[in-house]
């Protein structure tokens, strides 16, 4: 099982994200895109990810405003997993814009 980070490390790991927020219970970040399909085609390429690394965020999809959440439910809070999908989805999103 993956280690769960502490609050520091999450605020300290947190610091190189972009525009993510949480604390040791899950972190989350909502992305804006042009248009309906631009946000259906981000969220098909973090699925893609997600299936890799066999971690996978939980997803709400609101029109063109996509809601990311990590969180390792099998450790009970957020772990380097976390953090990696996290820098994976900031560089889909990225790339999308």
């Amino acid at each position: 099982m993956a280690d769960l980070l502490t609050a520091d490390a999450v605020r300290e790991e947190l610091g190189g994200l972009s525009d993510w927020s949480g604390d040791p219970t899950g972190i989350g970040r909502t992305v804006q895109l042009g248009s309906f399909p631009d946000a259906i085609a981000v969220v098909d390429r973090v699925a893609a990810v997600a299936e890799e690394l066999d971690h996978h965020p939980d997803i709400d999809i609101r029109w063109r405003t996509l809601t990311f959440r990590c969180v390792t439910h099998s450790a009970g809070g957020v772990t380097h997993r976390d953090i990696e999908l996290a820098r994976r989805i900031d560089d889909i999103v990225r790339s999308a814009a």
